[in-house]
């Protein structure tokens, strides 16, 4: 009989050939039909994927209580949350006390109050993180780790399978290729390879990129066939951008696999590392999210150096810290970091957001997200500051860094609309809340600078009034209390420089432990160039990203532009013309503070600079650090290189050099020879 469902089997069935034709014919047309191509979903070669391993994944939905997949106690302890929030809260107060006395001298404008409240706000972010990174420094320093669980030793027997997931976009897939290869020796000569398989997820758009991505990765899966899996697949479409990437594989193939590790293009992590971060998903079957704290590294412009230079001594109190706080219900960052597989399938769909751009559409920062819902399924969400060997890149140039704080900046403040939702944790809240107001808080210090100088220019022209009231025998003086002034300048210097004051603190002890003999006079004159440029470049981004702001309540979206690695210079004519406003500007406040008053200049002096030198210094930061201030700058793993970053960067340029050798002689690559595959294995 034919199938009612069917419309094909029904015209058969039904149609004027019904009648004559024998009975064996009709069932044949009715019982095999014609099989339906099968749909393609990728524009990549199939035979480069394993078998599909389906596992469902549904989108969440936030009007509905969350189904808890895990239950239990927290292991986070309310002790050391509410000494932050409580120390932060008593400095700000602090703050507040102090500059309502220099303000008021015997009542108070409405001007003074809005300077007063914006201030406050922007003091009060700053004394929060500054206490944060004070918590973390404190174990650093005793020597033990603010680690959320126990990480056990590489050394120990791995039973799970982990799949390492490259996500790209108009990446260089040399680059690509020799990263894994290294990563594949790593694992291999650990005796764990064959617990790892890697997965090239592409989302580059343009038949000849894709076709030259292919050619690169089906060499480095032919060279390490048998030994380690390698597999890549580009999408047609590339939905959702890099969530929905990472979505269409844990739905396709992610059923084979009891965790993933997410690599950014320019990250490395090393095979101990990777390791650890598996036997640590083992031991701990509560545990749906492991963050590694990623070093940057292979910076070569001066922008770069700057910023390595930061993150690598500056950072870890800051990483310590936000784990003492986070305990099991922290934050994801996108990359560098260990997921339960089912735990992720089952808690971490992402809903599509209704309404327009910027604010509907796909979830764009959706680390952050699905950090808050394994929260809301129970899962535990860790940061482990103490694993060694994890790595990452950062943007070249100015520019490039001001690109990807747009996309940032647009995909935080999306997630105002998710903050109010039901059955997200508290810690979930403060997460969503804390990335928004990162990029909210520059605009509200933009507008206490403006807000500052018009009070500057108010003082200027108005004429004070001596008697407040008509009964008052004797005038009214107005004085300023410089003892206050005084102490709130020293205090706010204290707060805003404390996390730079601690990280060069550790820096001495690792330096002096280490038996370094121009340790300390190196890490001192490097501090101090890298807060001479950061005050310079602080009021640059200050700008940026407020315009950002402005823009994304607008409703004008981002795009997804691929990023710069390695060259971030540019001409000097495109970066005057880039910053041009923004010079403008700082010359326009030049002369109003000029002409209220020389002090108020040299008080405005570092905003100012800035923005007058904003061309110029993008231009120069985006050129190669010279050897003087390469070797400045440069951090211990600068100075003594680990194997996992040395080897990623001879196996790329192999690969470089072979495959640019095979397009100059218009030959298909067939043999890179990239790979060194230690005896024992």
């Amino acid at each position: 009989m034919p199938d009612p469902h069917h419309s094909d089997d029904i015209a058969i069935a039904a149609g004027p050939f019904s009648g004559p034709v024998s009975a064996p014919v009709i069932v044949a047309s009715v019982t095999q039909p014609v099989a339906a191509a099968p749909v393609r979903k990728d524009a990549s070669d199939p035979a480069l994927l394993p078998d599909e391993a389906v596992l469902y994944m549904p989108t969440q939905d936030f009007s509905k209580p969350a189904a808890r997949a895990i239950d239990g106690e927290r292991r986070g302890s309310w002790v050391p949350r509410a000494a932050v929030v409580v120390g932060a809260l008593s400095l700000t107060f602090a703050f507040a006390y102090e500059l309502y006395g220099v303000l008021s001298f015997v009542t108070m404008t409405p001007i003074q109050f809005v300077f007063l409240v914006l201030s406050t706000i922007t003091f009060g972010w700053i004394a929060f993180g500054s206490l944060s990174a004070a918590m973390g420094f404190l174990p650093l320093f005793a020597g033990d780790t603010t680690d959320t669980l126990d990480v056990p030793a590489a050394s120990e027997p791995l039973k799970t399978k982990t799949a390492l997931l490259f996500p790209v976009y108009h990446e260089e897939p040399h680059r690509i290729a020799g990263t894994i290869a290294a990563m594949a020796e790593d694992l291999i000569g650990l005796g764990k390879a064959q617990q790892f398989d890697v997965f090239v997820l592409s989302d580059t758009r343009g038949a000849d990129e894709g076709e030259a991505e292919e050619a690169c990765y089906r060499a480095l899966a032919e060279r390490l066939g048998g030994i380690f899996g390698v597999y890549y697949r580009r999408r047609i479409e590339n939905t959702a951008r890099k969530a929905g990437n990472i979505e269409d594989w844990v739905e396709r193939f992610g059923g084979a696999y009891d965790h993933f590790i997410i690599l950014d293009g320019d990250s490395v992590m090393s095979g101990e590392a990777c390791v650890r971060l598996a036997l640590a998903m083992e031991r701990d079957p509560r545990a749906g999210l492991i963050q590694s704290i990623p070093r940057l590294t292979g910076g070569t412009t001066l922008l770069q150096r700057l910023q390595q230079y930061a993150c690598n001594v500056y950072g870890p109190a800051v990483a310590s810290g936000l784990a003492a706080w986070h305990r099991d219900q922290g934050n994801y960052w996108g990359h560098n970091a260990i997921i339960r597989t089912a735990a992720f399938a089952g808690a971490a769909g992402l809903p599509i957001l209704t309404g327009r751009k910027p604010f509907g559409g796909p979830i764009l920062s959706h680390d952050f997200v699905e950090a808050a819902l394994l929260q809301r399924a129970g899962w535990g969400v860790h940061m482990v500051p103490s694993v060694e060997g994890s790595y990452e890149g950062m943007p070249p140039g100015l520019v490039d860094l001001v690109v990807r704080d747009r996309r940032w900046a647009q995909g935080n403040l999306q997630h105002l609309a998710l903050i109010p939702r039901r059955g997200l944790s508290a810690m979930g809240r403060v997460h969503l809340s804390m990335g928004a107001f990162a990029y909210l808080v520059s605009a509200i210090w933009a507008l206490s600078l403006a807000t500052g100088i018009v009070l500057a220019l108010q003082s200027q022209q108005l004429i004070p009034s001596y008697f407040q009231d008509s009964k008052t025998l004797f005038p009214i003086w107005p004085m300023i209390d410089p003892g206050a002034a005084m102490r709130l300048f020293l205090g706010t210097m204290a707060v805003v420089l404390l996390p730079k004051v601690l990280g060069l603190a550790l820096e001495l002890k690792r330096a002096a432990d280490a038996g370094e003999i121009f340790g300390t006079p190196r890490a001192l004159a490097a501090v101090t160039v890298e807060t001479f440029f950061s005050m310079l470049l602080a009021p640059i981004l200050m700008v940026t990203q407020s315009s950002a702001v402005v823009q994304i309540l607008s409703g004008v979206d981002s795009g997804w532009k691929a990023q710069r690695r390695d060259d971030g210079s540019v001409p000097f004519q495109f970066a005057m013309r880039f910053h041009a406003w923004h010079m403008a500007a700082g010359v326009a406040i030049a002369g109003i503070c000029w002409l209220v008053s020389p002090g108020l200049l040299l008080w405005m002096l570092p905003v100012v600079a800035g923005l007058i030198l904003a061309g110029p210094l993008n231009w120069l930061t985006g050129q190669k650090a010279g050897p003087a201030l390469s070797a400045l700058l440069s951090t211990w793993d600068d100075r003594d290189q680990p194997a996992i970053l040395v080897r990623a960067h001879e196996l790329s340029e192999e690969w470089r050099a072979r495959f640019a050798a095979e397009k100059a002689r218009k030959l298909p690559a067939n043999d890179t020879g990239a790979v060194t595959v230690p005896r024992a294995a």
